[in-house]
């Protein structure tokens, strides 16, 4: 028999800021574990340990708590993509690190990357927008490099980028997902070599060899 989660007792008072994170935080525990159309808004200010006119003050409906949770959800894999590629000029190490990216991002922040790669509520647009922002604008960062460093044109630029990012999340996903006998790092390892051993092959504009190309 599944252990009942234990709801949160009634919480004081607190600021707007700290309340809607707290929101958040366990609205994200309800739809992950029920998805969109199974939550309700009366358990997940339960759990919360609020009044539902509190959760509504916050949160007009329960498609406006998704879509902000999925905003940030969104926000933090992009901003996560950004900073792997500034975290060095090596590229073999960017692409390390952006595959290290994906694979934290699924093992560690509480199943937040089923909201965005796994929704219940694809078909509504205001949805699939926010899910295609994280493949197009991780895809823009990646392409902005590939670029820079090859003189691909667009185009092309940004399929081989859309390609690498594929890779990223779906791969992850399926090791995530088939219990893997791999460890994390294993799995980053073998994909960032994979990876490596495509985009590296493309010459650099300056000296005809990717900066990391051993």
């Amino acid at each position: 028999m599944t252990e009942a989660i234990p709801m949160r007792t009634r919480t004081s008072r607190l600021p707007r800021t700290a309340r809607r994170a707290q929101l958040l935080e366990v609205a994200l525990e309800v739809f992950v574990e029920q998805g969109y159309h199974s939550a309700s808004m009366d358990e997940i200010a339960e759990r919360a340990g609020v009044s539902k006119p509190v959760l509504y003050q916050h949160f007009p409906g329960k498609l406006d708590l998704y879509l902000a949770l999925l905003e940030t959800s969104c926000d933090t894999v992009i901003d996560g993509v950004r900073t792997a590629l500034a975290s060095t000029q090596d590229n073999r190490r960017r692409v390390q690190a952006t595959m290290e990216l994906w694979y934290d991002y699924v093992g560690d922040r509480g199943a937040a990357f089923r909201l965005v790669f796994e929704s219940d509520l694809t078909s509504d647009p205001s949805v699939r927008e926010q899910v295609d922002r994280v493949v197009e604008e991780s895809a823009a960062l990646v392409a902005e490099v590939i670029r820079d460093d090859t003189g691909l044109p667009d185009a092309a630029s940004h399929l081989l980028a859309v390609s690498l990012v594929g890779m990223g999340h779906v791969g992850a996903r399926n090791w995530l997902s088939q219990d893997s006998s791999l460890t994390r790092d294993e799995a980053v390892q073998l994909v960032a070599a994979l990876a490596w051993r495509g985009i590296g092959g493309f010459p650099r504009n300056e000296d005809d060899n990717m900066q990391g190309d051993e």
